[in-house]
């Protein structure tokens, strides 16, 4: 094995544990039901014991269901423990901890990431991102933009300021002129903070290649899934976004080149 496969191997594990803990918090959020106290089967109220919290084994083990009652267990436990484990070898390989000053930018991506699996997770499950999770997102990207880099602290330049909003405004007017029928203010909330991370070009390649992959998993749901179309499909953007902006942040990968289309204008 390599120096660089032990560390990453370990960084997969420990995502994969913060990812079952937000599982927990996606589930319980605004359900009356604090973070405290044992894990249970939410069908038979059976407590879990350590051999069933194991994140993925777990659920590979038990075949997808309680050991107890044979409920079955939703996807999205080993789906959200999975990316989260996949996401933090990622963020740590692209953006390794090698000083203080390179860790507090590893801190801020793992940060952020753990947030957008819950928003993400929520959004998929209840068609609405939580106000309290993409405003401490927001809050986060916007203090990416002052600190990490080549400096502690520094001052931005105003175009990366700016980025933010700009790319949030649309989202946010079509809210407004279709009073949340075409989209939620959510989506724009967390456009807001996807554009400080991401900058003006790296946040319009993240909202393009939201919006191609989008429309291609909802033809084929609708397709494929659904054998037939149905116009009030409800499809939430908040999974889309955040595909797309790891795409950019992570591979780099480019739709368009603003620069491009300014010189044609």
């Amino acid at each position: 094995m390599t120096d660089l496969a032990i560390p990453l191997i370990l960084a997969f594990c420990f995502g994969a544990v913060i990812g079952s803990f937000l599982n927990v918090v996606s589930l319980r959020f605004n359900t009356g039901v604090g973070l405290g106290g044992r894990s249970k089967c939410m069908s038979c109220g059976n407590q879990l014991s350590w051999k069933e919290l194991i994140p993925i084994a777990s659920f590979m083990a038990q075949k997808g269901a309680c050991k107890k009652c044979r409920a079955r267990i939703s996807w999205q436990y080993p789906l959200v423990e999975f990316a989260a484990g996949a996401i933090f070898v990622l963020v740590i390989y692209r953006f390794p901890p090698a000083s203080y000053l390179a860790a507090l930018t590893t801190f801020i991506y793992l940060t952020a990431t753990s947030l957008l699996l819950v928003i993400a997770a929520y959004d998929v499950k209840h068609k609405i991102i939580p106000d309290r999770f993409v405003w401490a997102f927001d809050a986060l990207a916007l203090a990416s933009v002052f600190v990490g880099g080549q400096s502690w602290l520094h001052a931005p330049h105003w175009w990366t300021l700016a980025a933010g909003p700009l790319l949030a405004l649309p989202f946010a007017l079509l809210w407004l002129v279709s009073k949340g029928s075409w989209m939620g203010l959510g989506d724009a909330k967390l456009v807001l903070g996807l554009g400080w991370l991401l900058g003006m070009d790296g946040g319009a390649n993240a909202l393009v290649w939201a919006f191609w992959i989008g429309a291609a998993a909802s033809v084929a749901w609708m397709l494929v899934v659904r054998k037939r179309f149905k116009a009030k499909a409800e499809v939430p953007l908040g999974p889309y976004l955040i595909i797309g902006f790891y795409l950019v942040l992570l591979f780099g990968w480019q739709a368009i080149d603003l620069r491009m289309l300014a010189q044609l204008f």
